[in-house]
């Protein structure tokens, strides 16, 4: 594995799992998620996958299946809140992020996706 993907696939991981912690525990997330719309078990449910995307997204280093997993399950996320902030008309640099992270971690679903095959 080239080691740029091994920092990129780090970065992505710490950014996912600090994001999650933030909507299972952050107030502000909590505000967040009711000006997205979204119930409070959709907003535990996203944590928690971030989470778990995070973590498997480590795993993938190691065992390029669960990359590529986690990194299909991220870009899909990461999909979904660019439609959700799109949905509530919310400014273009507050919906640059999801945008981003969906195409980096799609980079990345492609780059593990190679390695697997």
């Amino acid at each position: 594995m080239e080691t740029l993907n091994i920092i990129l696939i780090i970065f992505s991981a710490i950014s996912f799992l600090f994001y999650g912690y933030s909507c299972l525990s952050s107030d502000k997330m909590k505000h967040e998620f009711r000006r997205f719309k979204l119930s409070e078990l959709q907003r535990k449910i996203t944590g928690s996958l971030q989470i778990i995307g995070s973590i498997t997204l480590l795993l993938g280093i190691s065992y390029p299946l669960l990359g590529m997993i986690a990194t299909a399950g991220l870009t899909i996320q990461m999909l979904l809140g660019f439609i959700v902030r799109l949905k509530i008309k919310d400014a273009i640099l507050l919906s640059l992020p999801s945008f981003a992270f969906m195409i980096f971690n799609g980079y990345l679903f492609s780059y593990f996706l190679k390695i697997y095959l």
